[in-house]
């Protein structure tokens, strides 16, 4: 039976973690795609954990670390160097590779990271295009400043989609908007290539698993390997 004193033991007790309690829960439950919202200090604490996670399932032999499980993917295209993204300039502006051209497909290994480690922006782009318009480049700004003002070493920019459409046209136009993120970090961030790598995904790896092809699974992700 739950006296009165009990219950109001219960309370004070609960009064203090409270706080702490529901800030565990925020950072655990923020959404992967609302990372946008984060300050350009929690974004470089993010990327260090990252770092550290790659570290660990490189070093381990397991392929797995705290936040990370390292995935074969067999049919994905091979990351590419900032330096050979193309892109083709038009009277409306830069305009990347045509997305229905096939992509040579090898064996990558992709890091799939836990949500709670993720960084996603959703770079909206406009159908059938990897066009960064003027109005999306803001939301690049604190990516640019993270990188120009800490030692990660290589940073993977994921492409990902939904699963309208099919999975190669996806997986195309998915490398061809991270390329599209990666050219701008190079020319206007002043980002070395070097540090910067690219992938497509396509629609391998929803955000949202039980609707995929809800908005939030239309991203791109940074990923720290080094």
């Amino acid at each position: 039976m739950i006296t009165t004193k009990s219950f109001l033991r219960w309370v004070s007790i609960m009064r203090f973690f409270m706080p702490a309690t529901l800030a565990f829960i925020g950072c655990l439950s923020l959404p992967a795609s609302a990372q946008e919202n984060l300050s350009v200090e929690e974004l470089a604490n993010l990327f260090q954990k990252q770092k550290a996670a790659f570290n660990e399932a490189s070093n381990n032999g397991l392929g797995k670390s705290r936040g990370l499980k390292l995935v074969t993917v067999s049919d994905a295209a091979t990351p590419q160097p900032a330096a050979d993204t193309t892109v083709v300039s038009t009277a409306t502006g830069s305009t990347p590779s045509d997305p229905n051209m096939p992509l040579e497909a090898t064996p990558v290994v992709f890091g799939q990271l836990d949500p709670e480690l993720q960084v996603n922006l959703r770079i909206s782009f406009e159908f059938d295009s990897a066009a960064l318009a003027e109005s999306e480049k803001t939301k690049l700004e604190k990516i640019c400043q993270v990188l120009q003002q800490s030692d990660i070493e290589l940073m993977r920019i994921v492409g990902h989609t939904d699963t309208s459409g099919t999975a190669e046209y996806n997986e195309r136009l998915s490398t061809l908007r991270a390329q599209e993120v990666a050219r701008h970090l190079t020319d206007s961030c002043g980002i070395a290539a070097e540090r910067l790598e690219t992938i497509g995904m396509g629609e391998r790896f929803p955000a949202n698993t039980a609707d995929t092809r809800a908005d939030e699974n239309r991203r791109v992700e940074f990923q720290a390997l080094s």
